[in-house]
């Protein structure tokens, strides 16, 4: 047998795992392992990226684009006639409605693809679209929001080897690979080497997750109490002095930091502790190790609350702690992490100013939503869909992304998908978006393509200036019709008469451009141009990239905008409402009372759906177990794989019990992206629970972004046969 050595990097997740793959004469994978000479992950690879000869090789892979037929099911097409008949349907669309009609949803699974990504959005541009919307503004946009109106700083990310301390909120990196740079790539080892210099961790979430055991403090509270526990740790730390008071009278001044503590005051801690949850004397703990006996280092925030009530306060508050303990790069210090695609062009120590981009965009039909970042809300995208009018969305083409498992309220977005005049799914596997779909669209999956890492102007993804090139190892397989996802935009495009422009550049719509040619457009870092980078196969790390931090211009005299009037008043609100509960009594939603929270969790062998059409990774996961606390089952009369029906005051589903002492009692703890479609009698041992049935979308949102609580969601614990309904 002959075999070859090929290096790459995953794109499943944000950790670009270096990847090294034996490949045999038949073009398959036969071995695949970390790469380590990666000078990143230098040989880390978590189990969903070793999975890769099943997701390009397995059965359950799609490897024709698929139409459905006047009997439900599903006939081959071909890719060109596919993108005939696609884009005849999108351009009678666009001449009856207008072009917001069509909308495109951005998944992972694209903006992990840096020619997709890039080519939607010109797609849209070029049609003129407006209807963009992708899994960010569903999952952290918070934190776009809390830019907008409390200001950023200019001088870049602090990295590990900076911090003396970190704080996690809601954030589970060794499972997640998502804290933006520096426990993103092979987070379990970093943390193992920083642990060992003296770096202190502080946790607080619900569980006591993977990362919370290399905590020196873990708070467990409630969850959905966030915004409280920061804003009474932002009271503590003013009242005892424990700020970065030159930091604070030169970028907070001293009117708005007066401001911030009299709002705060209220935030005391025994009001904290009884509604989080926490033991006396906790949040003192969490304030002394953060900010008295610490210098430098930052609160993070995570996935879970971003998707629990108050996600936008919550995000503001975070931000607002970091900036009163002067939690930034300072002149002179390091820029250790740089984009190798779009770097800022210098780093300053200065404060951007709080543009308010949200609030000036004209707001959306749907509840007067703004947009982020230039996106809509993708909270909103099922009511866009159902709500008659002038931009009504018509057609939807779904890439990367399963909408019809991941949205909250799945009842809702399912009604939506089949209200559409058209609807389309870029995706490798049947998923239940794909079930719905009129056309699937097969792609190439990540080692037939090539590609580069992911980048965002102002973000350093990765804890060092590192890029690689990913090449196109695999051919695609024996007889199939597979196209690279940019070329679908790129067809439908040729066939509506529109020119892309891509990263700024016109593209040539007579003859397709190669797949290189439009990574070369977006390498933009002057030391690496996409020739140089192609020369490293396992990547290179650009010392010479990182700078210095730059003194502050004379005319920088913006200042953080820690406690702005929408925040002081909503701030208000939150412990007005505080004051009132009594969560021994149970918790209160829609007049109902509940006994449990159930709190959203990550399952290492899956990165939201990914994963989950793959025997090897069923067979260790056959289902989403609602994770209870011991003493809670025990309470209950419940044991370890009984099923139970889960009630909210939107839904009910039937789940399965798992005992887990990480979990706090009054919780439960469940992961997304399982069970089939509404409707669907499925045995939850063998297809697990949709938690998305349990979520309502025409309340219980934040107003600026539609997030809809998608955690610290009020249910019952019900035994099967019991039906009595919440009191």
């Amino acid at each position: 047998m002959t075999l070859h050595q090929e290096k790459a990097f995953c794109r499943i997740c944000l950790g670009h795992c270096g990847i090294s793959l034996t490949i045999d004469e038949n073009d398959k994978i036969v071995d695949i392992r970390g790469d380590k000479d990666n000078p990143l992950t230098k040989g880390y690879a978590c189990f969903k990226g070793l999975q890769a000869e099943e997701f390009h090789h397995g059965e359950a892979r799609l490897r024709h684009p698929l139409k459905r037929n006047a009997q439900g099911g599903f006939d081959r097409i071909s890719p060109e006639q596919a993108l005939d008949e696609i884009a005849a349907r999108l351009k009678a669309l666009i001449d009856a409605h207008g072009p917001d009609a069509i909308g495109v949803y951005f998944g992972n699974g694209s903006i992990l693809n840096a020619t997709a990504v890039t080519m939607q959005g010109s797609f849209l541009e070029a049609i003129g679209s407006s209807s963009r919307f992708t899994s960010y503004t569903i999952d952290q946009s918070a934190k776009t929001l809390s830019f907008e109106r409390l200001g950023g700083w200019a001088g870049g990310n602090l990295q590990l080897e900076q911090c003396d301390v970190i704080m996690l909120v809601g954030s589970n990196p060794l499972v997640s690979h998502g804290l933006l740079g520096f426990l993103a790539s092979a987070p379990t080892n970093l943390m193992k080497e920083y642990k060992a210099r003296g770096l202190k961790v502080i946790t607080i979430d619900p569980r006591r997750s993977e990362t919370a055991h290399f905590a020196d403090i873990a708070l467990q509270p409630l969850p959905g109490n966030d915004s409280l526990i920061l804003g009474g740790l932002i009271r503590l730390i003013l009242a005892e002095g424990w700020e970065d008071r030159e930091f604070c009278q030169r970028y907070v001044g001293t009117t708005a930091l007066a401001k911030l503590r009299e709002t705060v005051a209220a935030f005391t801690e025994t009001l904290v502790e009884r509604c989080a949850g926490l033991a006396a004397g906790d949040l003192r703990k969490v304030a002394q190790l953060f900010a008295r006996d610490s210098k430098q280092g930052a609160v993070y925030t995570g996935t879970g609350p971003s998707m629990a009530p108050h996600s936008n306060m919550m995000q503001h508050l975070a931000d607002s702690l970091n900036v009163i303990c002067g939690r930034f790069t300072r002149p002179g210090d390091r820029v250790l992490s740089v984009d190798m695609m779009t770097p800022p062009p210098v780093f300053r120590a200065e404060v951007i100013a709080p543009p308010r981009t949200s609030w000036k965009t004209p707001p959306s039909r749907i509840r007067g939503v703004g947009t982020i970042g230039g996106e809509k809300a993708t909270g909103t995208l099922a009511d866009e869909i159902l709500t008659p009018g002038n931009g009504q969305v018509k057609a939807l083409i779904s890439c990367g992304g399963n909408l019809a498992s991941l949205m909250p309220d799945q009842q809702k977005m399912v009604r939506a998908f089949k209200a559409l005049d058209l609807r389309v799914s870029i995706d490798p596997f049947m998923s239940n978006t794909a079930r719905l779909a009129d056309y699937i669209i097969p792609p190439l999956m990540q080692y037939e393509r090539a590609d580069l890492p992911v980048s965002a102007y102002g973000f350093a993804f990765f804890p060092a200036p590192w890029v690689g090139y990913s090449p196109a190892i695999l051919k695609p397989p024996k007889d199939s019709d597979l196209i690279d996802e940019w070329y679908f935009f790129w067809g439908l495009a040729k066939r509506l008469g529109k020119t892309l422009r891509f990263n700024g550049s016109e593209l040539d719509m007579t003859t397709p451009p190669t797949t290189d040619q439009l990574l070369s457009l977006r390498a933009q870092h002057p030391l690496a141009p996409l020739d140089e980078i192609r020369k490293h196969p396992s990547g290179r790390i650009y010392d010479e990239a990182r700078c210095v931090v730059q003194p502050p211009r004379a005319e920088a005299t913006a200042t953080f905008d820690v406690i702005p009037d929408d925040v002081a008043q909503e701030l208000g609100d939150i412990v007005a409402k505080a004051q009132q509960l009594a969560p021994e009594q149970g918790h209160l939603s829609n007049g109902q009372r509940f006994t449990h929270l159930l709190s959203t969790r990550r399952m290492r062998d899956f990165y939201n759906s990914i994963g989950m059409y793959l025997s090897s990774t069923r067979k260790r996961n056959p289902y989403n177990p609602a994770y209870m606390n011991p003493a809670d089952l025990a309470d209950m009369g419940l044991a370890d794989g009984d099923q139970v029906e889960i009630v909210s005051d939107h839904a009910r589903i039937t789940a399965i019990v798992a005992a887990d002492n990480a979990v706090r009692s009054g919780v439960v703890s469940m992961a997304v992206a399982w069970g089939g479609l509404p409707g669907e009698k499925l045995d939850p041992a063998t297809s697990g629970a949709s938690i998305n049935m349990l979520i309502s979308t025409d309340r219980d949102t934040e107003l600026l972004n539609a997030m809809p609580r998608m955690s610290a969601i009020p249910v019952n614990i019900l035994p099967i046969g019991e039906t009595a309904a919440a009191d």
